[in-house]
């Protein structure tokens, strides 16, 4: 149990603690476990002043704390070496007081006052009367886990978490406060909602209620207006000498590079392309850095016109590449196809189209130079969780090609892997830090099945569908660090797949992790398709297969 502000994030001496115990989160993470937020803040403090050899990136939760290696060997020194750590809890200050005006309105707070038995009228006062403190920062940027004076509104997390939160909405959960700074999929208990602005790169501090900052919670009349979020303004042609025009933006596509990597502690997420392997491939075929910002599609009706002459190469899931010649009015287009994963040109006025993939889901356009698009972090991905980064591409965009060509020549074409379609793709996993809290029955079931890929799955999470795990145990899981891969089961017990734009923290226990290098694979599941889970030892890395279906096998027979 998290102790409460006054208890322990002020004044106490500073005295010499141990971590706990360290569970292996994948092949990359490992999860320290400890006994309160005093430790949890101390040994922070230390992996970022002395970070251990391997560390790529720390994240303190309510009781744990996540360090990311970059290795699985890295990781499993950084297991050791925690262990023996001695931390040496500093003493805490008081921080700013943040004041934020709420509209007590929110969808479960007459659940939350039959749950606390205080009453709708004694959650507000409850909720409004007390001071909170932000202990910690996660799940989405802005989003500061609050614990208050004493546990009057501790409530459970909802039994199914919804695909969309709005941006605004005040929430309970466990022994926290929050407020969701943008909308995102979310399990909290929402009792309200603010029209503050709790993230804004643009401030100096982009969080309004950052970790040490009081927050004293204001029921004020509906009037409240929700913020804004901000809304794409489409590049103007003039200002692009050279580059890509967005004819159609298909269903979804979006800038993505390698990701932004270490800002756990802003509560942001590495997010950048899901399908690794051929966003760098992409990148090889036109000569570029395998991180240059590419463009990452999925199913069909991506179109592109060029901007003066281009060389282009497309990875990913395979499709028909489709280039009709400069539009001119005195003839009839002549159109002609081009390969996967072989580098060609575009010339002037030309467009290009991707058609529906064959198999796989997602596939990358990568242009000579990169895309040229303003990095936030250092990064110029798209994260659909937070926000961060470019918005989903639209009709009429023009963006340049960068300086991010690193060779002279371009690449020989490749052979692609094979890519998921309709068999069932088994994916290997390890156990999950929180996998004892499922009996032998529960965790023999998740590998025994076929899950099917829900209509609801995105860049957040791959939610799936099959028959549900039962918990083993009963009560909640403190909010804790995690990473892409992590399966996470919701008390209905269907697992939710983490992607690259998840939410660096959660509240539901990780049974098992996929590991990392079937992630490329992973994402390119189509939605309708079936995964199978099969458990590995941690230290294997067995490449990934594809079974047929039932009706293919005696097709092939």
């Amino acid at each position: 149990m998290i102790e409460t502000a006054g208890d322990t994030l002020a004044g106490q001496q500073a005295a010499v603690h141990k971590v706990s115990s360290v569970r292996a989160v994948g092949t990359r993470a490992v999860l320290a476990e400890l006994s309160g937020t005093q430790d949890v803040l101390a040994l922070q403090a230390l992996l970022l002043e002395h970070p251990l050899p391997g560390q790529e990136d720390v994240l303190a939760a309510a009781e744990t704390v996540l360090v990311k290696a970059d290795s699985p060997a890295s990781a499993r020194r950084i297991a050791t070496l925690l262990l023996q750590l001695d931390l040496t809890a500093p003493v805490q200050r008081d921080g700013e007081l943040v004041v934020i005006d709420t509209v007590y309105d929110g969808e479960d707070l007459a659940e939350v006052g039959k749950l606390t038995g205080l009453g709708t009228e004694g959650v507000i006062a409850a909720h409004s009367g007390q001071i909170w403190t932000v202990a910690f920062a996660g799940f989405a940027p802005g989003f500061g886990y609050m614990v208050g004076e004493n546990q009057a509104l501790e409530v459970p997390r909802r039994s199914s978490p919804r695909t969309a939160v709005p941006a605004g909405a005040v929430a309970l959960a466990g022994n926290y406060s929050a407020v969701y700074p943008r909308s995102s999929p979310g399990g909290w208990q929402l009792i309200g909602r603010t029209g503050a602005k709790m993230w804004d790169l643009d401030r100096e501090q982009p969080a309004l209620a950052a970790p040490g900052h009081r927050v004293q919670f204001r029921a004020v009349p509906d009037s409240v207006t929700l913020a804004a979020e901000p809304a794409a303004v489409p590049s103007e042609s003039h200002d692009v000498a050279s580059g890509l025009r967005i004819v159609s933006a298909g269903t979804q596509s979006l800038i993505q590079d390698l990701g932004r990597h270490g800002h756990s502690a802003l509560g942001v997420s590495a997010a950048g392309a899901l399908d690794r392997a051929s966003l760098r491939r992409a990148n090889r075929l036109v000569g570029n850095a395998p991180s240059a910002a590419a463009i990452e599609t999925v199913a069909a009706g991506l179109r592109v016109q060029a901007v003066r002459d281009q060389v282009l190469a497309v990875a990913g899931a395979p499709s028909e590449l489709s280039i009709e010649s400069a539009p001119d009015v005195d003839s009839e287009p002549v159109r002609r196809t081009v390969p996967m994963a072989t580098p060609f040109a575009l010339l002037d006025g030309e467009i290009l189209g991707i058609g529906a993939p064959e198999s796989g889901f997602r596939s990358y356009l990568a242009v000579r130079g990169g895309v040229d698009a303003a990095p936030v972090l250092g990064s110029r991905s798209t994260d659909t969780m937070s926000g961060i980064g470019p918005a989903p591409l639209a009709a009429g965009q023009v963006f340049a090609a960068g300086g991010e060509a690193e060779s002279g020549v371009v690449g020989n074409p490749e052979l692609q892997p094979d890519f998921p379609g309709t068999g069932v793709t088994v994916l290997d996993v390890v156990p999950g830090p929180r996998a004892d809290w499922f009996d032998a029955a529960a965790l023999a079931s998740f590998a025994g099945q076929d899950w099917d890929v829900k209509p609801q799955s995105n860049r957040v999470g791959m939610r799936l569908d099959g028959t549900p795990l039962q918990r083993s145990r009963t009560g909640e899981l403190p909010s804790e660090g995690t990473v892409a891969g992590a399966l996470q089961i919701p008390p209905e017990g269907l697992p939710v797949l983490f992607l690259a734009d998840h939410p660096i923290t959660g509240g539901y226990p990780v049974m098992a992790v996929v590991v990392d290098q079937q992630l490329d694979t992973a994402a390119q599941v189509p939605i309708g398709g079936k995964i199978r889970f099969r458990w590995v030892p941690a230290d294997s890395a067995a490449p990934v297969t594809t079974e047929q279906t039932t009706s293919e096998r005696k097709a092939s027979n």
